[in-house]
């Protein structure tokens, strides 16, 4: 059984907090963090969704993707290096008909615009992958995870 008390605000830690309301009588959410921005999610149709808002499990994904993609933007910018454009793919791989289903394989595929230094590059997605992301933190128990990258001039 769960522990049913709210996490304690403690001053040395971050606190979050997210609050989900159900929309209708399906299972169509919408869920506000302390930033305050709405995002939706809902199920699929064939559990009587809506397609009103992105899965949970994509959710976690999107989370990946853009703790992932803060770090190194942020990395190159402190190196001097010009993006022109930032794009990120991240492809999962969970396990057909299990309860629960992680994901077991994850794999981020960054395309950077610009010009850039292809090491600066690899050593700001490295830093993001193995120090920086607490995303990817979450999901090294369970997942593999792995990248590759390509600068488009």
């Amino acid at each position: 059984m769960l522990d049913s008390q709210p996490v304690a605000t403690v001053p040395e830690f971050n606190t979050m907090q997210v609050e989900l309301v159900r929309v209708d009588d399906a299972f169509h959410f919408e869920a506000v963090g302390t930033s305050g921005v709405v995002q939706h999610i809902d199920a699929a149709t064939d559990i009587g969704g809506h397609n009103a808002g992105a899965r949970p499990m994509e959710m976690l994904l999107m989370g990946l993707a853009g703790c992932s993609a803060i770090d190194v933007i942020l990395i190159l910018q402190k190196q001097k290096q010009v993006i022109d454009g930032f794009r990120l793919s991240v492809d999962g791989l969970r396990q057909k008909g299990a309860t629960p289903a992680p994901f077991q394989k994850i794999h981020l595929t960054y395309t950077l615009k610009g010009a850039l230094d292809s090491d600066r590059v690899k050593r700001a997605i490295d830093l993001s992958m193995d120090k920086y992301c607490s995303a990817t933190a979450q999901f090294r128990p369970t997942a593999a995870i792995t990248y590759s990258f390509e600068i488009e001039s």
